[in-house]
């Protein structure tokens, strides 16, 4: 680990081929036997050392064959054109996992699962998200499209408001569940449609989630 404070706050919405809830949030395997993923977070308040990160965005495509911890992976990240060159790397740092103790974070953790990582790309990043009400919207650059919505119950069409409770885990505390659809266009083409999303309120360094 490259010991280096930092702190991450902020909002997170994920997209991934799962069914809702995502069975590897328990342990369990992908619901289609692989994962493919879609993460974007928007920094409200965070540095690293002294590189401040306030209102920056990121994003990252991911996909495996298999389960995540079997390994083999592909990762691609994109970063806010808007950063400077000292928080691009820091950013970049960040999402190494190197700068995070091990088993810490989640950026540590998929880190060691990948065995490609695409060139990353700067561009606009856009990022809306309402955590508690489940709505999403997320525009990188012209390569990804991605929205977030609340589950709907199939007999009422009311919406259905469930959680993951995560008191050890190394994403977040607690994340609100809902559905989401992502299309990407860059190094890890990804189209989900009704799949599983959650989103976060984010808050996170190199020891893990603050609780």
């Amino acid at each position: 680990m490259n010991k280096v404070d930092w702190r991450i706050k902020g909002l997170e919405f994920v997209n991934c081929n799962c069914d809702y809830g995502c069975p590897c949030q328990f342990g369990g395997r992908p619901s289609r036997g692989h994962c493919e993923a879609f993460a974007a977070i928007r920094v409200e308040d965070g540095h690293f050392g002294d590189t401040p990160l306030n209102d920056l965005a990121f994003a990252m495509t991911l996909k495996w064959p298999g389960a995540i911890h079997e390994g083999n992976g592909q990762g691609q990240a994109f970063i806010d054109e808007r950063a400077d060159a000292a928080q691009r790397d820091a950013i970049m740092a960040i999402l190494s996992g190197d700068t995070s103790e091990p088993g810490a974070t989640f950026f540590n953790v998929f880190a060691g699962t990948l065995s490609k990582m695409h060139d990353p790309i700067f561009c606009p990043i856009d990022i809306s998200c309402d955590v508690e009400a489940r709505h999403a919207s997320v525009k990188v650059g012209n390569l990804i499209d991605a929205i977030g919505e609340p589950i709907l119950n199939p007999v009422t069409g009311e919406e259905i408001r469930a959680r993951i409770d995560l008191p050890d885990g190394f994403e977040f505390d607690v994340a609100e569940v809902g559905k989401g659809n992502t299309k990407a266009h860059a190094g890890i083409p990804l189209e989900l449609i009704g799949s599983h999303s959650h989103l976060v309120h984010m808050d996170i360094g190199p020891s893990g989630v603050y609780r």
